[in-house]
């Protein structure tokens, strides 16, 4: 897959099929718009063309409405990428585009800069100026410049329709299982293992504190997770929230690795969540704790098993 920051019609991507959006978190409603787009790109033998903002619109727009994102910008790209998108056009969001009418974004967008030949929506696509432009607008623009449209109706998963707000309304209440059935994988975030208190080495359980997370962290708890690091993959047990036990109330994510004794201080660490063993809690002192850490841990081990772990 090509990336491209912004417009270059040099680059191939003119002619192909197109589908415009956010696409956070990449989940099975997306991924359908993806197949149904590569599908009809490979029939017409041109590229399959993803067209994303950076920031979200809403950032510009609404900043204290925006959401947290379910995917970084990094996740999002290898997402589409293994989807078998060609070109992934990033826009870096401004307030010409925004401004733009339904009309104008189609006739500059659509059809200057990309000469699409094709389109793949979803049903709640909107575009244009204050979101003027709704799919019904798309298929009138587009009957009368005679680009095919594909509007992929959307995915349930049981009655649940597949969307970001509803995984995230999920995430934030730990229902960690079910955001995965609707995202078609578990749950992942990344982040940079920072020093912390260091207080679980002295118990016998050290982790890594995970520092600059710029997605949704889920409800606090413990939980069962895969660790993904250059030494990895490892099963962890996952600490999210504050530790009463010690009387600090900050918020913070920290792993501890399985069968693991390294140092990974300053490495990036991917976390993926398998389960939500329980609430976070405070105990009476630091041999309660540790306790209940080995129960937790067995509890995990039954949970998740990688070669090579015990």
């Amino acid at each position: 897959m090509k990336l491209l920051h912004g417009f270059d019609s040099s680059a191939g991507y003119g002619g192909g099929f197109l589908s415009i959006g956010n696409f956070d978190g990449v989940h099975r409603g997306h991924q359908q718009m993806v197949a149904c787009l590569t599908r009809h790109a490979r029939e017409r033998r041109v590229p399959a063309v993803v067209f994303t903002f950076d920031p979200h619109p809403i950032e510009l727009l609404r900043p204290e409405q925006a959401p947290p994102a379910l995917t970084s910008f990094d996740q999002k790209a290898e997402l589409l990428e293994q989807a078998g998108v060609d070109f992934l056009i990033v826009y870096p969001t401004d307030l010409r585009l925004l401004n733009l009418s339904a009309r104008d974004f189609f006739d500059s967008v659509v059809l200057g800069e990309f000469s699409a030949c094709g389109m793949v929506e979803g049903p709640n696509f909107y575009f244009g100026h204050d979101r003027e432009g709704t799919v019904q607008s798309l298929e009138a623009f587009c009957g009368l410049t005679k680009l095919e449209l594909d509007i992929v109706p959307p995915v349930y998963v049981g009655t649940r329709m597949v969307s970001s707000s509803v995984i995230r309304e999920l995430l934030i209440d730990g229902e960690i299982e079910e955001a995965a059935g609707l995202l078609g994988r578990n749950y992942r975030l990344r982040g940079r293992v920072a020093r912390g208190s260091e207080r679980g080495r002295l118990i016998g359980f050290p982790t890594a504190n995970l520092s600059h997370v710029v997605t949704l962290l889920p409800k606090d708890g413990v939980y069962a997770a895969v660790a993904h690091f250059d030494g990895g993959p490892r099963v962890a047990a996952v600490n999210l929230g504050p530790n009463p036990t010690f009387g600090e109330h900050r918020r913070k994510l920290e792993a501890h690795l399985l069968d693991f004794d390294g140092d990974l201080y300053g490495q990036p660490v991917e976390i993926e969540f398998v389960r939500r063993i329980r609430d976070t809690q405070p105990f009476s002192n630091a041999e309660a704790l540790r306790q209940q850490l080995d129960q937790d841990i067995a509890a995990i081990r039954a949970v998740v098993r990688l070669p090579g772990n015990r």
